[in-house]
């Protein structure tokens, strides 16, 4: 039997310092909990098969969409982007610590690869 226990989420944060990089604390029914610290401007990106869950424990996340809206997600909020939607997160300068919660398929980057794509993701 898997080993059950607690996870101090912002003990996790406290393990790392490199932004934009998920970093896998949990799975359950095909989906990682992945936490991430980020700051400035990511890539615009889509995935177009899986949704993607962002709830922010500190600072304030900023994500914008093609139409032209951009939709703030503040500590202990949470926002859902839906699969094939273009978005693009970013900060206004501050550092924001992310929890996602998205299906273990889902590529960092989605359909684009940059600079910033991960291409396989640690557990912390």
């Amino acid at each position: 039997m898997k080993e059950i226990n607690s996870i101090n989420i912002m003990e996790k944060f406290s393990l790392f310092e490199k932004q934009w990089t998920p970093h896998i604390i949990g799975e359950l029914n095909g989906q990682y909990v992945k936490l991430a610290k980020l700051k400035d401007d990511f890539v615009w990106h889509s995935h177009e098969n899986e949704e993607e869950l962002f709830m922010v424990f500190k600072g304030t996340l900023l994500m914008d969409f093609r139409d032209g809206r951009t939709v703030e997600i503040r500590e202990g909020e949470i926002l859902i982007v839906p699969k094939g939607v273009e978005h693009r997160p970013h900060t206004n300068g501050e550092v924001v610590f992310s929890l996602l919660i998205e299906p273990k398929t889902t590529l960092h980057t989605g359909n684009v690869e940059s600079d910033k794509t991960v291409k396989e993701l640690g557990w912390i």
